[in-house]
């Protein structure tokens, strides 16, 4: 949508000021300047908001720098009026008199510090994968709870709008009414949890637009801007819907891998397992608001493949447990994050790492080292009690689990496998091993891992007789290998 007539003076003095023609979206313009950019609100009046009166654009441009210097205060600097004076125009400070429009100062982010622009030039890793994951947990624990509010009554009209949208933006009906039954139908069958989250504080005014192109590299970190602004109705919903952009963004341009490493990273430090219940129905919803902005764009084939995925994020998968035991360096969390993707509906299945777990209930970061006091007795079977409670937890909404421990007490192996039965789910037990030495090299060459054990630790445990071992037992020379041939029999 162009710069509306009205605002072409103001559009030519910035794109003048800032030495090129602005980066556009249907409700803004950003002009690149050197050092900063000048964000525009477009004089436009769209069925979901309204921009053509000055006020409304200043009211705006004021509550976006509001929202975003919680998520991205280094990133937005103040707001500046436009005025006359001297026959020309140009910047003045915010209350100035005469002002004829406002625009939002910002950093100006260098093109390929955009997570979108490392996604398209193939640079995602697993640490960048787990930052991103902890800029949403940070940026959500910032985010004060909405008490009162109607989740499922608010997901309702989020899902009919986007159906309105989809019929506006002319996708085929039948698969439109298609998916609006379907995501209605989902939405009957999450409501009670929906409202319970709510009222445990799982609704906040969140950023309400988390795709990879509203996240960049802020001083070498993953930081969300560009909250969504004009609607607060819009933008009032569970955390889990608002993570669910991400997610549903990063398996369309990335990969069901690194949707499952960034959702896995985001429970370990939130502890929201609950999330899992809803998330068919978001990341659905997510897909359809890409399938009708792309196709309202032109872009018939990718509105093809995201309808496509909303679709499919209304199959159920299939529960399964799976447990990973074995020393300390043996590779249990690399073959977990290796079959995760695999396993259940997407974007895979829920990975708990004890040595993670332990960190969030001393209320630790992953890579943080605890002390000797984490590792007593009663802290072992602390943890073991709630590795457990996490499991049933997440099996009961729906989702696949792999488990990964030491799991060196034949107790602790019985009481996980006896949860599958409960359950009644397929269980798969996996049991890697490896020489003593190999081992010893493994973890003294660790660098900034979840687990504190090194060499000392690992001794101690080679030293336990772990009792008779029924699950399956494979060799950890050669993970990569091991991974190949467990991804078809876990599948089996």
């Amino acid at each position: 949508m162009a710069i509306p007539a009205c605002q072409a003076e103001t559009a030519a003095f910035l794109q003048k000021l800032t030495g090129g023609p602005p980066v556009e979206t249907h409700i803004s313009a950003v002009f690149l300047g050197k050092h900063e950019a000048l964000k525009l609100k477009k004089a436009v009046r769209l069925p979901f908001l309204d921009f053509s009166d000055l006020a409304a654009r200043h009211d705006m441009a004021r509550r976006e720098l509001t929202l975003n210097c919680v998520a991205a205060p280094g990133i937005y600097r103040g707001i500046r009026a436009v005025v006359q004076g001297g026959g020309a125009l140009h910047l003045a400070p915010e209350n100035a008199q005469g002002a004829i429009d406002y625009v939002v100062r910002m950093a100006r982010i260098p093109e390929q510090d955009f997570i979108d622009a490392i996604v398209a030039r193939g640079g995602l890793d697993g640490k960048l994968l787990d930052d991103l994951g902890d800029a949403v947990a940070g940026l959500h624990v910032k985010l004060p709870p909405i008490t009162g509010w109607d989740s499922p009554g608010g997901m309702r009209l989020i899902i009919a709008g986007n159906a309105e949208a989809a019929h506006a933006a002319g996708l085929a009906d039948d698969i439109a009414k298609s998916w609006l039954a379907g995501a209605l139908a989902e939405l009957d069958r999450i409501a009670p949890s929906l409202q319970h989250r709510a009222a445990a504080g799982y609704v906040r005014r969140a950023h309400g637009d988390l795709h990879l192109g509203n996240l960049c590299l802020w001083q070498g970190v993953p930081t969300a801007f560009d909250m969504l602004e004009f609607d607060d109705a819009l933008a009032t919903i569970d955390v889990g819907y608002d993570l669910a952009f991400l997610l549903m963004d990063l398996e369309f341009h990335a990969g069901r891998a690194a949707a499952n490493r960034v959702m896995n990273r985001y429970i370990a430090r939130t502890g929201d397992i609950g999330l899992l219940e809803g998330l068919p129905c978001f990341l659905s919803t997510r897909a359809m608001v890409r399938a009708h902005v792309q196709a309202s764009r032109g872009k018939a084939a990718d509105a093809t493949r995201y309808l496509d995925m909303a679709m499919s994020f209304l199959h159920p998968g299939d529960r399964r447990l799976v447990a990973i035991g074995g020393l300390q360096g043996t590779g249990k969390t690399t073959l977990a994050r290796a079959l995760a993707p695999g396993l259940g509906r997407a974007p895979g299945a829920l990975h708990l790492r004890s040595d993670e777990l332990r960190k969030r209930l001393f209320g630790a970061a992953p890579e943080e080292k605890l002390p000797p006091s984490a590792y007593t007795e009663p802290a072992n079977a602390t943890l073991n009690a709630a590795l457990l409670q996490s499991v049933a937890e997440a099996l009961r909404t729906g989702q696949a689990v792999i488990a990964d421990g030491t799991f060196l007490r034949p107790v602790l192996r019985d009481a996980i496998e006896m949860m599958a039965h409960q359950e009644n789910v397929p269980f798969l037990g996996i049991w890697l091993e490896a020489d003593l030495t190999t081992l010893l090299s493994r973890v003294a060459n660790r660098i900034g891992d979840a687990s504190d054990a090194g060499p000392e630790v690992l001794r101690r445990a080679a030293a336990i007789d772990p009792g008779p071992i029924t699950w399956q037992k494979h060799n950890a020379t050669d993970l990569a290998s091991a991974a190949e041939t467990l991804a078809i029999l876990v599948k089996a």
